[in-house]
């Protein structure tokens, strides 16, 4: 599905002769490929991550060029980053994930912050695509100490 999605993103580019959100979809439909021949089972999920880390990969990019003052290369790496969120879900709000994080901790017994693990492993397999890793551990870690 989301790989169908991607092929009719590009037809559109490239009826519209968009080269630049055909290039970013031309990584994402090639990182796909790579999963595809990794011979590691692939899902929307394995999908989902992959995307989610395109995008951290390029926030982290984005950041040093803009930290270097390269604005055009800053600028590329944003666009990019938007055309991969089209593809992810909506992304969850910290106030979505702390609630989460809450029942988590209340599910699972979790007291201190060596059982932040349980937690974050429960949830980060819950809200694939929604919610970075990132912030799941930085709530549980406030909310566990």
């Amino acid at each position: 599905m989301l790989e169908a999605q991607i092929m009719e993103s590009m037809k559109e580019a490239m009826k519209s002769k968009d080269s630049e959100t055909l290039g970013a979809l031309r990584g994402i439909k090639a990182a796909f490929q790579t999963l595809n021949t990794s011979g590691k089972e692939v899902n929307e999920d394995v999908r989902m991550k992959e995307l989610q880390r395109m995008v951290k990969q390029r926030q982290e990019s984005a950041d040093i060029f803009k930290s270097a003052n390269r604005t055009e290369l800053y600028e590329k790496e944003v666009f990019e980053i938007s055309v991969i969120e089209k593809f992810l879900p909506k992304q969850m709000t910290e106030a979505e994930i702390q609630t989460e994080v809450e029942l988590a901790i209340a599910e699972t017994g979790a007291k201190t912050i060596q059982e932040m693990g349980k937690v974050v492993g429960m949830l980060t397999k819950k809200f694939v695509g929604k919610a970075s890793g990132k912030t799941i551990s930085d709530i549980a870690k406030k909310l566990l100490s």
